[in-house]
C-alpha cells in the first residue's frame, strides 16, 4: 500500500480538535508534519486508504485506535534522577511534613503522573532507600500512570538502556540492577513490584479520581504540552487526588501559580513546590 493522500486543512483542524478533546495536548500546524507521519502509520496499520475511513475509525473506537494513536504521539524523554532536587526535598522536607498529620500505620502514598517508561518512579524507590533513614518504618505505596499504555507496559518490565541510567553512580547501577550486556540493564524484581502501573489521562474529567489520594505527586513536563483550559483541568484534577497538605512537584519550567489559585507555594531549601491546603475543600 502506497503512503496515503495527506489531509487537508480542514482535515488535519478536525483530527487536532478530536486530539485536544481527548488528550489536552495542543498540535498546531507547526507540528503538522509530527502528527501526519504518526497517522500515516496508523493508517497503514490498520488498512484505511483515506483520512475520512481512518478518522471513522478513530472515532467510533475501532479495536481501540484512540489508545493506539495516542501511544504514538506522545514524548517519553525521560532517564533516572532527573530533577534530583525534588528527590531530595521530599526526603528532607516533604515527608516529614506530612508524617506530622498522618495516623501511625496510614501509607504513605506517592504518585509519578506520567510515569513514562518507569525512569521516574523507580528513581523514588531507589532515591528512599538510599536517602531515607526511616524508609522501612513506613508503609510506601508508589504508583505510576501515564495515558501511553505502550510506556506502561514497558516500565513494568524495567529494562533499560545507558541513557537512562547516565545520572546513576556505577555503585547503583550494580546494587540495583541486573547488567544483561550490550548496554542493557534490568532493574530487580523487588524494585519492580514496588510499583504499581495504571493509566490515568490528567484531563479527563473523573479521570483521576479512581486513583484516589497522594501525600506526593510528581507531574513533571507534561503541562507545557497543553493549553490554558487543559491545564487548569489538569490542576482540579491533581488537587483533587492530592490529600490535604499533600504536594505537588511540577517540571523545572512550569509553575502553578500561573495556572491555579488552588495551591499554596511552598519553597524549600532544595525545590520550590506546591500544596493543597490543610482542610481545603474539593474543587
Amino acid at each position: 500500500m502506497s503512503d496515503p493522500i495527506p489531509a487537508t486543512e480542514d482535515e488535519f483542524r478536525r483530527l487536532c480538535e478530536f486530539l485536544y478533546r481527548r488528550t489536552g495536548m495542543i498540535f498546531t500546524e507547526v507540528k503538522r508534519y509530527y502528527v501526519e507521519r504518526r497517522m500515516f502509520e496508523r493508517m497503514l496499520a490498520t488498512g484505511a486508504g483515506s483520512f475520512a475511513s481512518y478518522f471513522a475509525r478513530l472515532r467510533s473506537d475501532v479495536n481501540g485506535e484512540i489508545e493506539q494513536f495516542i501511544n504514538t504521539l506522545t514524548v517519553n524523554e525521560t532517564y533516572f534522577y532527573r530533577e534530583d532536587h525534588q528527590l531530595q526535598c521530599m526526603t528532607s522536607d516533604l515527608l516529614r511534613e506530612r508524617l506530622r498529620v498522618k495516623r501511625a500505620g496510614e501509607p504513605i502514598r506517592i504518585w509519578s503522573v506520567p510515569c513514562s517508561t518507569g525512569e521516574e518512579p523507580y528513581s523514588i524507590a531507589i532515591w528512599l532507600l538510599e536517602n531515607w533513614p526511616e524508609v522501612d518504618q513506613h508503609n510506601i505505596e508508589i504508583v505510576g500512570s501515564d495515558i501511553d499504555t505502550r510506556v506502561m507496559e514497558a516500565a513494568q518490565e524495567g529494562y533499560f538502556g545507558k541513557r537512562s541510567l547516565m545520572r546513576l553512580s556505577p555503585a547503583l547501577i550494580a546494587k540495583y540492577f541486573v547488567d544483561l550486556g550490550d548496554e542493557r540493564w534490568r532493574i530487580l524484581d523487588e524494585l519492580r513490584q514496588s510499583v504499581r502501573f495504571t493509566p490515568a489521562n490528567l484531563v479527563e474529567p473523573g479521570g483521576t479520581g479512581l486513583h484516589g489520594q497522594f501525600d506526593i505527586v510528581f507531574c513533571r513536563n507534561v503541562l507545557i504540552y497543553f493549553d490554558e483550559a487543559s491545564r487548569r483541568t489538569a490542576a482540579e484534577n491533581l488537587f483533587e487526588n492530592l490529600s490535604s497538605g499533600g504536594f505537588l512537584c511540577l517540571g523545572h519550567s512550569e509553575s502553578m501559580s500561573r495556572i491555579s489559585p488552588l495551591f499554596d507555594v511552598c519553597r524549600y531549601s532544595d525545590a520550590i513546590v506546591y500544596q493543597r491546603p490543610l482542610g481545603a475543600t474539593h474543587v
